[in-house]
């Protein structure tokens, strides 16, 4: 009977291990520093008080995040806009898809040699990011402030070679989008994604030399593999995501650079 007892027990302990342990489970979600990370590490605060345990984890590009995720290494991912995750999904083939939206980052121009955008001289060397999407953005607000002119077909995946009208004969070059906001000394000027330009000290609102209207296609979401879309920590991530205390958080610390989109 002892013996029994004790086999009894062992099993209800191992049951209790490993259902905290299941409790205990820590979802990894991606991000790229910066902004990114700054929210989602107040949506953790928020998340940790309902039981859900999450890891941040910081990447440096926009490449890794999506591989780390359908590799099964991350939960989800937030740091990409809608248009760049779908022309991912469609390049790649990945199986991801948008839960939720986050927030919206208008691309600015930058420069350290002038002061405006009319400055621009004949044969000015400016600097666009080199992944479809976000160079496309890029030549679409060169294009919104009258520089030049783009295909009309072109759409959000514009690139150099649908310039049809360049007046000022500016040299495109595409670089790496996190590399962007180092190459200032070299170029007249150069398009920087915001969650680029606040690391690197850059104040879309007062630094920008011309800036896209905060309302855009190019909202940033939250990802996840398909099979885990109706997920249950998901629907709780989204809950602190969308709380009034992350807007305010966003308000609050980057003063209309980023705009909440929910």
């Amino acid at each position: 009977m002892t013996f029994r007892f004790s086999r009894l027990l062992a099993v209800l302990l191992a049951s209790v291990a490993l259902s905290a342990g299941a409790d205990d489970k820590v979802y990894k979600i991606g991000v790229t520093g910066g902004p990114h990370a700054q929210i989602l590490e107040q949506v953790k605060k928020l998340a940790e008080k309902d039981g859900l345990k999450i890891q941040v984890v910081e990447f440096s590009d926009y490449i890794q995040p999506n591989a780390a995720l359908v590799a099964g290494d991350l939960a989800a991912n937030s740091f990409q806009h809608q248009p760049y995750l779908d022309n991912q999904v469609k390049d790649r083939g990945y199986k991801l898809v948008s839960v939720a939206t986050t927030v919206t980052f208008p691309m600015g121009l930058y420069s350290k040699k002038l002061k405006s955008l009319a400055d621009l001289p004949n044969g000015a060397q400016v600097a666009i990011p080199n992944d479809p999407t976000n160079g496309g953005r890029a030549l679409l607000l060169l294009e919104k402030k009258g520089v030049l002119k783009l295909k009309p077909q072109a759409g959000l995946k514009a690139t150099p070679l649908d310039i049809v009208d360049n007046p000022k004969k500016l040299k495109i070059k595409e670089i790496d989008a996190a590399q962007l906001p180092r190459t200032l000394d070299d170029v007249e000027a150069a398009a920087i994604n915001t969650n680029y330009a606040l690391p690197a000290g850059l104040d879309p609102k007062k630094d920008a030399i011309a800036i896209e209207e905060a309302r855009s296609p190019y909202v940033n979401v939250i990802a996840v593999r398909d099979q885990d879309r109706d997920a249950a920590w998901l629907k709780t991530l989204i809950k602190h995501y969308h709380s009034p205390a992350i807007k305010k958080f966003i308000a609050d610390e980057f003063k209309g650079s980023i705009v909440a989109s929910w």
